[in-house]
């Protein structure tokens, strides 16, 4: 009988220290972002979204080797192909030969392209140079994910896509408040805060992760205090199946 009412008090404090720490959550989440060295969201997600539209950051990132590139020229079918850069960073095209493109941006091998074709062949080609794929490019995440580390970026790794890369959130991640570090073209540091479950609700765009971002996915204060004191305390002293030892 004593077991049994120690179990049933086990089972009331751990219910009541739940409801705790939810009314505490709710009414600490931070209605607004840090306002030092951040962007708030509605601001913070334009640049990110606008670059896979072929913004400023787009156009900055530096082709590296086995970066797959599709290339298509208006209006001539022949000239549309998806090459891959090799070892020695060049590209083989028909007509146009080979052409490095490691450290190159698209638009300067557009321009290259371009020119070649203009010599003897065509007048004023419109040609477009997209990386589909880019290996040598990398993303960094850290905190609380499943699985953190350093990942290839593989296509368009948006903001949600990369957690989801990295085992999705941990047990005590915070995800109204990641942290996204970038250096700019001109080496300027920038951070970036987003709140996910606005992204996830479609009030914010999901920003695309570049070259050498780093993610950083803080802990809930709340649910880590909770864990590391109280909580644990009373799970080592009431254990709910401590009647079924012999």
């Amino acid at each position: 009988m004593l077991e049994k009412c120690m179990w049933i008090g086990a089972v009331t404090a751990c219910t009541a220290l739940f409801a705790a720490s939810a009314l505490v959550e709710a009414q600490t989440v931070p209605s607004t972002t840090p306002t030092t060295a951040t962007v708030p969201v509605s601001n913070a997600v334009k640049r990110p979204a606008a670059a896979a539209q072929g913004s400023d950051d787009a156009s900055d990132y530096k082709i590296g080797s086995q970066d797959l590139l599709d290339i298509s020229v208006y209006g001539q079918a022949d000239f549309t192909r998806t090459v891959r850069v090799n070892s020695r960073g060049k590209i083989s095209l028909p007509l146009v030969g080979q052409i490095d493109t490691v450290g190159l941006t698209a638009l300067q091998v557009e321009r290259l392209i371009a020119d070649r074709l203009s010599e003897n062949l065509l007048q004023n080609p419109q040609v477009t140079v997209f990386v589909k794929e880019s290996l040598s490019a990398r993303f960094t995440i850290e905190g609380a994910v499943g699985k953190p580390g350093v990942f290839p970026i593989s296509g368009q790794v948006t903001l949600l896509r990369a957690i989801a890369i990295a085992g999705g959130k941990g047990n005590l991640g915070d995800l109204s408040n990641i942290k996204l570090f970038r250096t700019k073209p001109d080496g300027a540091a920038e951070t970036l805060t987003f709140d996910i479950e606005k992204i996830r609700t479609g009030e914010s765009p999901d920003p695309v992760i570049m070259n050498d971002d780093l993610i950083v996915v803080s802990q809930s204060r709340v649910r880590a205090a909770i864990k590391d004191s109280v909580f644990a305390d009373v799970l080592s002293i009431f254990n709910p199946f401590g009647f079924l030892r012999p």
